[in-house]
């Protein structure tokens, strides 16, 4: 049998079983974590539509690292142990660098603003995954491991460990891991800062599991006791309905492009960071921090 064809199948369970074991939790004893129903079931909704589009874009993700892995520099075997050490480490790079763009280039932010379009912060937030991210080629940042020569199957395969840990991560019901681990690894705490809309915690902490990347980069920031997250993003979205959450900023992009003044701007409004305006005024988050900044020193 193919195990790694049946991964997604897998993950998906477990992971509707964790849901339903803190959602139960929630109810029976005193706890942070929150779940509304028309939440969780637009998050589920999210997550269907991410499989189907999946489904149908397998074949060309498939296809793009195939042919890169024809043009590969060694021959790398799955069956190595140290070829999986060196994917996962290569993998959580990339991804770091993927999800980082993801938050600064509005072109891909669309595809992911979605994810933290919940105002909840819970497992099934997990779920609520993008329609279009594998149409705009938020899977290419993966080809210089084809070109390297990683297997296509085995490329997918890390992808899939590495989201799969991240789903235990959206979680208010553990405040801390132990010390050690809270340095080394993606962890609840850290992964609430990411979701959280507070000019402190805003487009911080992208790492997938290991934390070493944004120590590195300079994106690393500590939740605090005393500033408690809050999730959602700049402008939340009152509806539920999967299909506005999943294209409400590309319907956004196609409003701004069409009032656009020059081509420069449409450029800007397209590829700049979210909140981008040509007067240098908008609501990104630079200028959000830089605000807050300004306000708490006064």
């Amino acid at each position: 049998m193919n195990w790694k064809a049946h991964l997604p199948d897998i993950f998906l369970g477990i992971s509707l079983v964790m849901i339903g074991v803190e959602a139960a939790f929630s109810r029976i004893a005193k706890s942070k974590v929150h779940y509304r129903a028309n939440d969780t079931f637009a998050s589920l909704g999210m997550q269907a539509g991410n499989i189907a589009m999946n489904l149908m874009m397998a074949a060309v993700v498939f296809a793009g690292l195939s042919w890169a892995y024809r043009f590969r520099v060694f021959t790398i075997s799955p069956s190595s142990p140290w070829a999986w050490v060196a994917i996962f480490f290569l993998d959580d790079f990339i991804y770091y660098w993927f999800h980082r763009i993801s938050h600064e280039c509005r072109f891909w932010w669309a595809a992911h603003v979605n994810h933290h379009s919940s105002r909840e912060y819970n497992l099934s937030t997990a779920l609520r995954q993008s329609w279009s991210s594998v149409i705009v080629g938020t899977w290419t940042p993966w080809i210089p491991l084809a070109l390297l020569g990683f297997p296509p199957g085995m490329i997918l395969a890390q992808q899939g460990f590495n989201l799969f840990y991240q789903f235990w991560i959206h979680t208010e019901a553990i405040h801390r891991m132990p010390v050690w681990f809270e340095y080394l690894f993606n962890t609840p705490s850290h992964h609430r800062v990411h979701h959280a809309s507070n000019p402190r915690y805003l487009d911080r902490n992208y790492a997938g599991v290991l934390m070493v990347w944004d120590r590195l980069f300079g994106t690393f920031v500590a939740e605090r006791n005393e500033e408690p997250p809050h999730y959602g993003i700049v402008k939340n979205i009152e509806t539920f309905n999967p299909i506005r959450i999943a294209f409400h900023e590309w319907a956004a992009i196609v409003r701004d492009v069409r009032v656009a003044h020059s081509l420069r701007e449409a450029i800007g409004v397209i590829f700049g960071p979210p909140g981008w305006r040509m007067d240098g005024r908008g609501l990104t988050s630079r200028n959000i921090r830089l605000g807050w900044e300004v306000n708490r020193g006064r």
